[in-house]
């Protein structure tokens, strides 16, 4: 029986009201991706699940009878009731769509010179209809029923007439695909084909195809060693291609292997594990050695008839962005460069940058060069940031448009740490750009979590909380958990700058349960400083300096070298209103020494910010000249604001009014742009103790004028017709959540109903 894949994109419905609450979100979300969407089958599998399938711990099922075999059993009856001939066509057509859609379906009933009329039986209740090019099924799950009811000898018989008629183009795969569905039984003459059609779909990025055809050809392969090996490569396609529950399925079924285990554990298990498996992984491939030291065989992802491939060939299959394989052994030093480099995310993921040394020696035994930031990393762990300085713009530097997606992630990650977020940000689009085309779906979310922290310091928080929402769904639909919570932890900043401290809680709070079981430091620190941002910008000033002072430590879950760079501008600020700025002194000294190191003017800005609130009474006015000088230098619209506030303030207890008054309502205005209003609140306060009224917000004479930035968005969704539930699962959050918001909603607007939110945002167009 074979099994479906490459489902349609994730619905914007949850799944009825009764199997929601009960499983987490990223089981959730794999659920829908399992069953196609379908409200029924989800709730029938949700029924079904093991506690430790509830958990996330163990994959879900894969094939349809496991997954919903009450609505089949209810579809069959439906299809046992048509004519013969309305069956044969709609296995004929169902074969040609599932598991992977071959578009045969016309040219085969022209090449068997099949009558068409008895389709009109299906339509009559709705089964299927005919389009103009084939049958349209009612659902993915009656197309499932018409195959599946068909007799085995049937079912062979279509498939073999699909094989005939793909003659064309490119078709080669799909016809492989074929003519082993219509296959009796094992065959080392199938399995070559298909494995060799499956390297031609990889190198083309139809990953679903490749894990397909491979899945085939390990089904039929009589060799179990060779079969093993054959799952272990589906395995690899799966993940890539977002499919992780198969992929864990078949990885269980195949030969153990450190690349597939440590980039398992990178993206959804212990990152502190992740990096063990991947440095050994990286020193089989390197050392051209594996479990059963094969020689490379073929070329395109094929291993030779004679003999399997190795633990390099494998290694690169698990990692579709590395560079295509080439005959021979001479593309092991690359693959074992790529896996090098997810040694290096694991590291960035958990914080403890010590081991980026580990990784620079490996290479080092290895002779090759240190991948992406790492080198960079492991100098300014040492303190040699010149070093580091040199070593990341080399890295940034590599962000030409269609490169290896890893590349590019890795130059995007080194332009961040150099404070340059418009290369951050081109570098991070075109790795999910060049992921997407190379059908690596599983790539794209982790681009986009870097991507948030360019959209952050570059002022876009209301764009980058909505792409990183879309990437959070994307993350735990393809099973990667991790990067959902570096994506909350990013979607927790966002709502720190906006003022939606009820969600930046909630997000805070989930994070730090989930990255310390698993050893992320990095979204953990972040989360930290999102709710130390809040603190100092509600003027919880001592709080704020006790969270921010605690993510001065680094190691596997608890805290993260670049977010202390990060934090320590805001924490001078709250170290020098609680008067304690001993420790702050020291923090800030280290900072100096890394902005004036990579000479990026936002960080030399801040610099300047951080001197100018540790200097005393007037010597502090030039400092702030000299940082909002350079701020015009950078990109940190939302960091020059704050510099703005704090020099208007400062300008306010020196009496020098009428300047004070000038910074203060500049600063107003960008960070009711920024949709930042606590921070506006500050501006107002500062403004009134001047005697001075702040102008009205240019938003106040409309609805959204009066709402935060995330009720806002709430608003919205709620006017479009969404039920809480439904805001909650798009948005990640509570229903509770979601409720308290839109009470908040209705407060602000003055209104008690749904239907009055419909009206006055039509007419206020916000």
């Amino acid at each position: 029986m074979v099994t479906p894949v490459n489902p349609p994109p994730l619905p914007r419905t949850s799944p009825p009201r009764h199997t929601a609450p009960e499983l987490p979100e990223g089981v959730r979300l794999r659920v829908l991706h399992a069953v196609y969407g379908d409200a029924r089958a989800a709730a029938e599998l949700a029924t079904r699940l093991t506690d430790r399938q509830r958990s996330g711990l163990d994959p879900l099922p894969t094939q349809p009878g496991l997954l919903a075999p009450r609505l089949l059993q209810s579809l069959r009856a439906e299809i046992r009731a048509l004519p013969d001939d309305s069956r044969l066509l709609l296995l004929l057509a169902a074969a040609d769509q599932y598991p992977l859609a071959t578009h045969a379906f016309l040219r085969a009933v022209a090449a068997a010179r099949l009558d068409t009329r008895p389709l009109e039986a299906a339509e009559a209740p709705g089964i299927a209809h005919a389009g103009a090019g084939g049958v349209v099924f009612r659902d993915a799950w009656t197309r499932i029923a018409a195959y599946e009811y068909g007799a085995p000898s049937d079912r062979r018989e279509v498939h073999r007439l699909l094989a005939r008629v793909l003659n064309g183009d490119g078709e080669t795969p799909r016809r492989s695909w074929h003519r082993a569905a219509g296959a009796l039984g094992p065959s080392g003459r199938l399995v070559a084909e298909l494995d060799a059609a499956a390297g031609q779909a990889r190198a083309t990025g139809r990953l679903t195809l490749a894990r397909a055809l491979t899945e085939r050809a390990a089904a039929l392969c009589p060799d179990p060693a060779r079969q093993a090996r054959l799952r272990t490569r589906a395995a690899a396609d799966a993940w890539q291609a977002g499919d992780a529950d198969r992929a864990r399925g078949l990885f269980r079924a195949g030969a153990a292997d450190d690349a597939l285990t440590g980039l398992f554990a990178l993206r959804a298990e212990n990152a502190t594990e992740a990096f063990d498996a991947l440095l050994t992984a990286a020193v089989q491939a390197g050392d051209g050695t594996g479990r059963r030291g094969a020689r490379i065989q073929g070329r395109d992802g094929a291993a030779g008839a004679d003999g399997p491939a190795p633990a390099a060939e494998r290694a690169r299959a698990a990692d579709s962005s590395a560079p295509a394989r080439v005959a021979g052994s001479c593309h092991a030093p690359q693959v074992a460069a790529h896996l090098l480099a997810r040694a290096t995310e694991a590291v960035i993921y958990t914080g403890d940058l010590r081991r980026c040394r580990d990784v620079v020696r490996v290479a080092g035994r290895l002779g090759i060069d240190a991948p992406g930031a790492l080198g960079g990393l492991a100098a300014a762990v040492e303190g040699r940031y010149e070093d580091a300085r040199d070593l990341l713009e080399a890295a940034a530097g590599r962000c030409g448009p269609g490169g290896d997606p890893t590349l590019l992630l890795h130059a995007g990650i080194a332009a961040l740490m150099l404070g340059d977020h418009a290369r951050a940000a081109t570098a991070t689009v075109r790795a999910a750009a060049s992921a997407r085309a190379r059908g690596a779906t599983a790539t794209v979310a982790q681009a986009l979590e870097f991507r948030a922290y360019a959209d952050f310091w570059t002022g876009r928080p209301d764009a980058g909380a909505a792409a990183a929402t879309d990437a959070l769904r994307q993350a735990y639909a393809s099973g990667q958990d991790n990067g959902a919570c570096h994506l909350q932890a990013a979607l927790a900043m966002f709502a720190a700058v906006t003022g939606a401290a009820d969600v930046c809680r909630e997000r805070a709070a989930a994070v730090r349960s989930y990255a310390l079981a698993r050893g992320l430091g990095l979204p953990a620190a972040l989360a930290q400083w999102a709710l130390a941002f809040l603190d100092l910008a509600e003027g919880r000033f001592a709080a704020a300096a006790a969270r921010l002072r605690a993510l001065a430590g680094f190691g596997p879950g608890h805290g993260h070298r670049a977010i202390r760079h990060l934090a320590t501008p805001h924490y001078v600020e709250a170290a020098v209103r609680t008067g304690d700025t001993r420790v702050a002194r020291a923090a800030h000294a280290d900072y100096h020494r890394w902005a004036t190191a990579v000479r990026s003017p936002d960080e030399l800005a801040l610099s300047a910010r951080c001197r100018a609130l540790l200097a005393p009474g007037a010597e502090a006015v030039d400092l702030y000249h000299e940082a909002l000088d350079l701020h015009a230098l950078g990109t940190r619209d939302f960091e020059r604001a704050r510099t703005e506030l704090l020099f208007g303030a400062a300008l306010r207890r020196l009496r020098r009014r009428t300047e004070a008054r000038d910074r203060l309502h500049s600063a107003l205005e960008a960070f009711e742009q920024f949709g930042a209003l606590h921070c506006a609140v500050q501006a107002r306060a500062e403004l009134r103790a001047l005697g001075s009224p702040a102008a009205p917000s240019r938003t106040d004479d409309g609805p959204g004028g009066r709402l935060t930035a995330q009720q806002l968005v709430i608003a919205r969704m709620a006017a479009d017709g969404a039920t809480n539930r439904e805001i909650a699962t798009r948005l990640a959050l509570s229903p509770r959540t979601i409720d308290h918001h839109l009470r908040g909603v209705f407060e602000r607007l003055g209104i008690r109903s749904r239907i009055e939110l419909v009206r006055l945002l039509a007419d206020g167009d916000p």
